[in-house]
């Protein structure tokens, strides 16, 4: 059983900086992918960020390219999301994911393990 734990949100400003984190225990194999999901109030879950564990080949949502940056530490088993010049639409819920198959996804129904999420509010 995979566990995923989110850290890092918190109340900015428009324009600061976050750093996000995903801790993962329980897994067996490095081969997965990871991703980065966000949900607002009345909105559905959508795509952020992704990557695919052993290669550290990535995938952005257009809202973020050139803002964010995913990665990931294979010694910690963690997944970082840098995510600069933030804008007060990206204000959500922000949920780690990981896929067990290899294929990159920016489904969320293609993912097979969730974190509790972490609240990421921006203000004006």
């Amino acid at each position: 059983q995979v566990q995923l734990v989110e850290s890092g949100g918190g109340l900015v400003q428009a324009g600061d900086s976050l750093r996000l984190s995903c801790a993962a225990s329980g897994r067996t194999f490095s081969a997965y992918v990871m991703g980065w999901f966000r949900q607002a109030p009345g909105k559905e879950r959508e795509f952020v960020a992704a990557i695919r564990w052993n290669t550290g080949f990535t995938n952005y949502a257009d809202s973020v390219k050139g803002r964010f940056t995913i990665s990931r530490d294979n010694a910690e088993s963690t997944m970082y999301l840098q995510m600069n010049s933030l804008k007060p639409e990206d204000t959500a819920v922000y949920y780690c994911a990981a896929d067990r198959r290899g294929p990159i996804s920016t489904t969320s129904g293609e993912y097979d393990y969730w974190g509790q999420g972490t609240q990421v509010t921006v203000s004006s």
